[in-house]
C-alpha cells in the first residue's frame, strides 16, 4: 500500500516536535540526494550505501524512511498522492464523485511546494529509462488507486467493489495520468499552471472520450 504518512511538503515544520522535524528533514535529504545521484551516476550504478554515505545516515534509517530504492527515486509521486489522500479524507462526502475528486487534485497540486515540479519531472525522466522504476510506478499506481477506493467507499458508505465507485476513481486516475504524461512530454513547459490547465482540459474531454468512435 502507498505510504499515507504526510510527506512534509506542506507543514509548518516549526509547529512539529523536534523528532518529527528531524524525520522530515531526513526524508527530504534522502529524496533530493537520491535524485541527484541517480541522474549524475545512473540509477543502477548508485547503491543504497552510496546514498546513505552521502546523506550521512545508516541504512537502518533509510529503511525507516523509505521502503526501497525505487520509493526514494519516486518520492515526488508519493508526496503528491499522500497529500491527495489527506485532501480526499477532508472532503464533504457528497456531490458527483468524479467532480469532487477532480477538484481535490487541483487543491493538492496547488499546495505542493515550489520545487515539486522539478522533482516530479526528474523522477519521470528516470522512470522512462529504468525498467525497475517503471514496474514500481505501475504497482504504486495500483496500490494508490485502491487506497482511494477504500477511503472514498468508507466515506460514502458504499462497497469498495461497487462498479460505479471503482469506475469513477479509475477515470480520475486515468485523467491525471493522461494530463501528467502530456506535461512531462513537454518537459514541464508552462510550469504548474500548464499542468493544472492540462488536467482541466483532460477532464473536459471525458464526455467525448466515452462516445469516441474512430
Amino acid at each position: 500500500m502507498p505510504q499515507t504518512t504526510p510527506a512534509g511538503v506542506r507543514e509548518d515544520l516549526s509547529a512539529l516536535p523536534l523528532r518529527e522535524r528531524k524525520k522530515l528533514r531526513t526524508r527530504r535529504a534522502l529524496a533530493e540526494t537520491a535524485l541527484h545521484l541517480f541522474v549524475e551516476r545512473g540509477y543502477d550504478a548508485t547503491t543504497l550505501d552510496d546514498l546513505c554515505d552521502e546523506v550521512e545516515v545508516s541504512k537502518r534509517t533509510f529503511f525507516r524512511t523509505y521502503p526501497s530504492k525505487e520509493d526514494v527515486a519516486l518520492a515526488a509521486d508519493s508526496d503528491l498522492w499522500s497529500a491527495y489522500l489527506d485532501d480526499v479524507a477532508a472532503l464533504a462526502p457528497e456531490g458527483p464523485l468524479v467532480d469532487v475528486l477532480h477538484a481535490a487534485l487541483h487543491t493538492t497540486l496547488d499546495s505542493m511546494d515550489a520545487d515539486w515540479d522539478r522533482r516530479f519531472l526528474a523522477a519521470r525522466d528516470l522512470c522512462d529509462t529504468v525498467p525497475a522504476l517503471q514496474a514500481h510506478s505501475l504497482r504504486y499506481c495500483h496500490d494508490t488507486t485502491q487506497a482511494i477506493i477504500d477511503q472514498v467507499s468508507a466515506r460514502r458508505g458504499v462497497s469498495p467493489d461497487d462498479v460505479h465507485l471503482r469506475l469513477a476513481i479509475e477515470i480520475v486516475v486515468a485523467s491525471w495520468r493522461t494530463a501528467s504524461l502530456a506535461w512531462t512530454a513537454q518537459k514541464g513547459r508552462g510550469g504548474r499552471a500548464a499542468l493544472t490547465g492540462l488536467l482541466t482540459a483532460t477532464f473536459a474531454e471525458l464526455p467525448t472520450a466515452l462516445s469516441f468512435a474512430p
